[in-house]
């Protein structure tokens, strides 16, 4: 068959456009099974979907988040205008897979991981297996939505094929982060380790993956690296596990495996926040040796009660300094993750917050206002007891610049004013000023950034309409 596989446009965090991984996983597992696919990208594409849709197509899988999912179900329309089966997948249809049916478009709905259930549905519609026998899927019949058995988590995540990148098209992409921007003509590429994270930050959505964890071998993921450095000619990898150094021994033998092989010639960087409780000098010191760049820390809170209590994170204030600490023992740069206007949380504690990011002083801060995402403890609390006055889901960008909800006494415009002043107090300090104008990306991306310091630096207020 003839698959288009199609990722909405994505305006709502940055003008960083990154792989979309999960096509790419789903591409290969197709093409293994003898399809056909192409894979149309709207963040990057140059070709008019309209003239891809021309080109004759059996069906298009479309993927979304939760705050691209207006945009996906617009795609949706488009494709079935052109007379083409339509079937809706990735976090937010694992989360809510029934409200796109009512979507004008949507013809199929999917919940769960895809590599396996995109195939199936292929063999379905080809005639080969019966519709019902597609676990994960949802659809319409007589006006009632059906709901097929559910698609179970595969443990062994080895058996499928890297992702097809030759689909995609890597120049269009941009590099990882800041301190990366060195490097000029760019091809970047993801890596997924594992898969899951098995603890429940109440703020966190894992739809897709679930509670659980899953590695891939050590000598897979080696075999993916070296793939991506000889054959693929990477200039740049991101790690994008939820945490992929659960298993620390693990993660220290990667990084061996990677150096035995020759290819830690290319700098890589952990996209997400790792587990600052398992981790050791000797780990950083061997991803430093196989090419590592920078590291991410998901700092979340600089108050003890907030991450206890609320955030039920399972780490210490001391547990991130020492992390801090040895990262940069070890010469890797350093990225810490910020969250503001968590329910419960005070000013007093947001404060806190902004403190503990200046005492850590990482290379790169990022701050976030927390987003009631669906699926979360987060989430029930909120609808519960609070006040959620975002109108559209895609007011649930963690990277938005206004709050979604109201809590207790914690007001919206108080959230704002203090994350837009831990922007300024952490970057707008004079050796900050003068590390960011050295840096190339700076004027090369002189229009983004200069967005950006709008939305950082200058407070405004928000009209909060109530749901």
């Amino acid at each position: 068959m003839r698959v288009l596989l199609c990722n909405p446009e994505n305006d709502v965090w940055s003008s960083r456009k990154h792989i979309p991984l999960g096509l790419g996983y789903m591409a290969s597992s197709l093409e293994a099974a003898g399809h056909t696919v192409r894979i149309y990208d709207s963040s990057v594409e140059d070709e008019a979907l309209t003239d891809v849709l021309a080109q004759g197509w059996d069906f298009a899988g479309i993927s979304s988040t939760t705050p691209l999912i207006q945009e996906a179900w617009g795609v949706a329309r488009t494709v079935k205008a052109h007379g083409i089966t339509t079937i809706l997948g990735g976090p937010h249809l694992t989360l809510m897979p029934e409200e796109s049916l009512e979507q004008e478009g949507v013809d199929y709905t999917y919940k769960g991981e895809a590599e396996d259930g995109i195939v199936e549905f292929a063999e379905a519609l080809a005639g080969q297996r019966d519709i019902a026998s597609v676990d994960g899927l949802y659809y319409k019949r007589d006006g009632k939505v059906i709901a097929n058995a559910p698609r179970h988590l595969p443990k062994d995540i080895d058996r499928y094929p890297f992702p097809a990148h030759h689909l995609f098209k890597i120049e269009k992409y941009t590099n990882l982060q800041p301190l990366t921007d060195g490097l000029k003509k760019t091809r970047t590429f993801t890596i997924l380790t594992s898969r899951g994270c098995p603890y429940q930050c109440t703020f966190c959505s894992k739809p897709i993956t679930g509670k659980s964890w899953r590695e891939r071998s050590v000598e897979n993921v080696v075999a993916e690296w070296k793939w991506l450095v000889e054959d693929l000619r990477a200039t740049e990898i991101g790690i994008t596990d939820d945490i992929w150094n659960l298993k620390i021994n693990r993660a220290k033998d990667i990084c061996r495996g990677i150096i035995e092989e020759g290819v830690n010639t290319v700098p890589w960087v952990t996209v997400h926040g790792m587990k600052v409780n398992s981790t050791d000098l000797e780990l950083f010191q061997l991803m430093k040796k196989a090419g590592c760049k920078r590291v991410g820390f998901g700092v979340e809170s600089g108050d003890p009660r907030v991450l206890k209590e609320i955030i039920k994170k399972g780490q210490t204030m001391d547990m991130v300094r020492e992390a801090f600490r040895n990262a940069r023992k070890a010469g890797l740069q350093t990225m810490g993750f910020f969250i503001y206007g968590m329910p419960g949380e005070t000013e007093e504690t947001m404060e806190a917050t902004t403190r503990f990011a200046l005492e850590l002083d990482p290379d790169l801060a990022h701050f976030m206002i927390a987003a009631p995402y669906p699926g979360t403890a987060m989430y029930d609390l909120i609808r519960k007891e609070g006040n959620i006055f975002a109108n559209e889901w895609k007011d649930f960008a963690i990277q938005e610049a206004k709050t979604s909800f109201d809590f207790g006494e914690l007001q919206g415009d108080v959230v704002e004013r203090k994350w837009r002043e831990a922007y300024r107090r952490f970057y707008l300090r004079p050796r900050r000023v003068a590390r960011r104008l050295a840096m190339a990306d700076t004027w090369r991306r002189a229009p983004y950034h200069l967005q950006n310091a709008g939305r950082f630096f200058i407070s405004r207020r928000y009209k909060h309409v109530a749901s």
